[in-house]
């Protein structure tokens, strides 16, 4: 497997118009607009800085997985994504290695990335998304 970079971060947020207000307004990031993923349930927006970034994530949905999230962690750091440059060969490559996979195979993520996550017991408490671009 090859990673490429850290991706983005990805941060709960109750509102992203709240978020925005200082990852925008404060940090001085540059806002690229929303995009809802309708089958993950949420609306995403994203912050670049240089070759990464800040992607902030609303639920649009109480039983969606952010919400379920917030309601148990509160808002916060949601998931750390790297880049690779196979997702399907990544993903056949840890399963062969015995890691947890919440998504055996990619699926559609924001901005037309091919993702997938790794399950947190297998990656000490993190939840750790693969993407491919």
């Amino acid at each position: 497997m090859k990673v490429l970079k850290i991706d983005h971060l990805g941060i709960a947020v109750n509102s992203i118009e709240e978020g925005k207000n200082f990852w925008s307004d404060i940090m001085g990031l540059g806002f690229e607009g929303t995009e809802t993923v309708e089958a993950q349930k949420v609306t995403t927006a994203f912050f670049p800085i240089s070759e990464s970034e800040v992607e902030l994530l609303e639920s649009t949905a109480p039983d969606g997985p952010v919400a379920k999230y917030i309601e148990k962690k509160g808002q916060g750091i949601h998931h750390v994504a790297f880049r690779v440059e196979n997702i399907e060969e990544a993903l056949a490559e840890l399963k062969e290695k015995g890691v947890k996979l919440i998504d055996e195979k990619p699926r559609n993520g924001a901005g037309g990335a091919k993702i997938a996550f790794l399950h947190p017991k297998a990656t000490n408490g993190i939840l750790v998304e693969l993407c491919q671009r």
